[in-house]
């Protein structure tokens, strides 16, 4: 491991974690802060570089986490508080960043990554905001979901940006990216998987809907959601009930809605069952 600090902004290994910042290197990803470093870690992601300041070290947390980081890295960097500041995705950087190994977000991985039926994927289509994103990806994860599609168009969720806003979730969560609207909805069918959007204008409340089988909520761009087209090709939607005058609901708040009745359908399903069963 490197112990000669940097104190450089144009030394190679600085310039290359700016590169992996800017999405120049498509097989690494940038984490940066202490707890997404963490969850990286946790993760089992493989890390390649990390680059850290003194400051990181100055309380236990921190203290112990950059040394798992540099048992586990394959090279560290020591750097001055003006590289890291270079280097930074953020206005104030903790002092701790990770170059690591982009997960797999294959269709086959994601496949054989999902759990058992009844599935509840997440298709995200034209989410241009990172933070967003981020936001949806652990949201999903938190109420349950098997998986996140995320169609081409969409924001990569592993930028910077949504890594810190979905803090540990798409490490863990099965992911497929690069997918075409109309191919993500016929790999649903093909399973199974009953796609549904929602609409203002849709019959059917969410709550009057049955989530309990395997399905997937397709969530279009933020500012205008799925176009009629699209939403026609989907085999379902629904409607979140809203008081006047408001029309709508930030995408990733919108999600946590539907997911949770989702989570709430399927664990009463779930009790229903069990107490059948004695």
């Amino acid at each position: 491991m490197s112990e000669a600090i940097i104190t450089s902004r144009q030394n190679p290994r600085a310039q290359y974690a700016r590169a992996v910042r800017d999405g120049k290197e498509k097989k690494m990803i940038f984490a940066e802060g202490l707890r997404l470093c963490e969850e990286a870690v946790r993760s089992e992601l493989e890390i390649v570089e990390a680059f850290f300041t003194d400051r990181i070290g100055r309380e236990r947390r921190g203290a112990e986490t950059l040394e798992t980081v540099r048992r586990v890295a394959t090279v560290s960097h020591a750097v001055s508080e003006d590289v890291l500041a270079a280097i930074s995705d953020t206005p104030t950087p903790q002092g701790l960043i990770l170059l690591a190994r982009r997960p797999d977000s294959s269709r086959q991985s994601f496949a054989e990554a999902l759990p058992a039926d009844p599935l509840l994927l997440v298709i995200m289509h034209g989410i241009n905001n990172p933070a967003n994103a981020g936001a949806m990806t652990r949201v999903a994860e938190a109420a349950g979901a098997s998986g996140v599609i995320v169609t081409i168009g969409s924001t990569d969720l592993f930028a910077p940006k949504a890594l810190r806003g979905a803090m540990g979730s798409s490490f863990r969560l099965p992911v497929w990216q690069g997918v075409e609207f109309s191919d993500a909805l016929a790999w649903c069918m093909a399973r199974s998987v009953q796609t549904v959007s929602t609409a203002l204008t849709a019959p059917l409340a969410h709550t009057a809907h049955d989530w309990t089988k395997a399905c997937a909520i397709v969530v279009g761009a933020e500012a205008f959601g799925l176009t009629a087209k699209e939403s026609a090709a989907t085999e379902s939607s629904v409607r979140i009930p809203m008081r006047p005058p408001v029309e709508s609901l930030n995408v990733a708040v919108a999600l946590a809605v539907i997911l949770y009745e989702a989570e709430r359908q399927r664990s009463h399903a779930s009790l229903a069952q069990a107490k059948g069963k004695v």
